[in-house]
């Protein structure tokens, strides 16, 4: 048995306006119409001999994660948070050290969250190739068989046979000049490098011992400062702020003499850009990939998705289109790297929507501001089954509640009554109020608030079952 520790950070810019900081690509379903990211990497661990896996995510995304983990029948799996963060080096050492605390020098099997693999038993034939050498005490680096020159990954180069199917490591390249990518391709000897690891705990801690002993004892003070907090293990943010900054591979992989690589042909992609999305979406007979309404004439080879109304094309090629409630992009294909530097501008400009889109998740479901104004705005609420917000009181706005269907239970002052469908209630500016769903169905109600400032600050919250302040 070998422990999957699953790497969920990053923001994935590049695929705004769907991406966002707060819902960033690998909490998606990008590739998959049922499935996110993660939740498709975790799937793809389904038929191999593995304890339930691990996930590093970002503090501010601890409750999405959740929930996806919950869909998958995982309540219980536990996820590592990181209050900044620190590259991969140091978040595979945490998981590294905690999973020595809870078995004996495990084999860890290290994942991004955010990569697309169609060919699954081939995977699964990487793995076990890979297993065998890790436990032989060599750190696996798995290698992407290329299928065409590409500027945009680096490279590992592969030396004499290690195993039946593995082999030493030479070096690993930076990402080459497309001239130097086409050599590479026709060498044969060359392979992506895919961010993917297989090895013992010890063996990864006691070359970054080696390597980096900076980055090993401040993980190691981040850990033993942390806490436990339900299914989150919270690390000592002071200590893991004052860590150094580094990937895996300048840290051990290039340095280490136990370097070896599996190759993987698995029709693979980290999906990081929206014509790498086109290029492994299905297309229909012009080229083109259409995700929501979208109606086309004179189109070819475009890629739309349409998230919330009606997107119509006219006579036009090689573009990207996607619509969200908050923002439209049009993008060449060909330019679609460059998407990164109108989230820059946005960030800028002091605007808002590289944060979030118009629906925001929360540990107890999710709502949609679907009007705004001068002292007013109107929020659609879906609280899930049992779940419950926090019993809290505002300074500038008073809130009514208008139950759409299921039933409400609330707390306004030192009252607690139900709301069901087609009734509403009042909640007065500064009054302590809670809202909570005691029923089995989601809780679908709208919320009118009025009053002098609206922002999401002013909630003083006074008593919270998921731990926020």
């Amino acid at each position: 048995m070998f422990f999957p520790v699953i790497m969920a950070g990053g923001s994935g810019s590049r695929l705004w306006p769907l991406s966002r900081q707060l819902n960033p690509k690998q909490f998606l379903p990008l590739a998959d119409d049922t499935f996110s990211m993660l939740q498709a990497t975790i799937r793809r661990l389904d038929g191999l001999d593995a304890a339930v896996p691990r996930l590093i995510c970002n503090e501010q995304h601890r409750f999405l994660a959740a929930e996806q983990l919950r869909q998958l029948g995982l309540e219980q799996a536990q996820i590592m948070l990181e209050p900044v963060g620190r590259n991969t080096a140091p978040a595979i050492a945490l998981a590294a050290l905690q999973s020595l605390g809870e078995a004996d020098d495990p084999i860890l099997l290290v994942l991004a969250a955010d990569h697309l693999i169609q060919d699954v038993p081939a995977f699964h034939a990487g793995v076990h190739a890979a297993l065998q050498l890790a436990e032989q005490g060599k750190l696996v680096t798995f290698g992407i068989v290329p299928n065409r020159p590409e500027t945009g990954y680096g490279y590992i180069e592969k030396g004499v046979a290690a195993g039946d199917s593995g082999f030493v490591v030479n070096r690993f390249v930076e990402k080459p000049d497309l001239k130097t990518a086409e050599k590479y391709v026709l060498d044969g000897s060359y392979m992506w490098n895919s961010g993917m690891f297989m090895f013992r705990a010890s063996r990864y801690l006691e070359e970054l011992e080696c390597f980096r002993p900076d980055i090993l004892a401040a993980c190691r003070l981040a850990l033993a400062g942390g806490a436990q907090d339900m299914y989150f293990t919270r690390v000592d943010q002071a200590a893991f702020t004052s860590c150094p900054e580094d990937s895996i591979d300048y840290a051990v992989m290039e340095k280490t003499a136990d370097a070896v690589m599996v190759p993987l042909d698995v029709g693979w992609s980290d999906i990081g850009s929206w014509s790498a999305l086109w290029d492994v979406s299905g297309k229909d007979g012009m080229g083109n990939v259409f995700k929501g309404d979208v109606l086309a004439q004179g189109t070819h080879n475009t890629f739309v998705h349409a998230d919330s109304r009606l997107v119509a094309t006219v006579g036009v090629d090689d573009l990207v289109v996607v619509e969200t409630k908050d923002a439209v992009l049009v993008a060449h294909k060909d330019k679609v790297q460059d998407v990164k530097k109108i989230v820059d501008q946005i960030k800028q400009d002091g605007r808002h929507e590289h944060i979030n889109h118009r629906e925001v998740y929360r540990p107890w479901g999710v709502y949609d501001c679907i009007d705004s104004g001068p002292r007013y705005q109107v929020k659609r609420i879906t609280v899930q089954p049992g779940a419950r917000l926090s019993v809290q009181m505002h300074h500038h706005r008073a809130e009514h509640w208008i139950v759409v269907s299921g039933t409400a239970k609330v707390t306004n002052g030192e009252t607690t009554y139900l709301v069901t469908e087609n009734q509403s209630t009042y909640i007065p500016i500064g009054q302590v109020h809670a809202l909570e769903n005691p029923g089995k169905i989601p809780l679908e109600l709208i919320e009118v608030q009025s009053g002098s400032y609206l922002g999401e600050d002013d909630i003083v919250r006074l008593e919270d079952v998921y731990g926020r302040v």
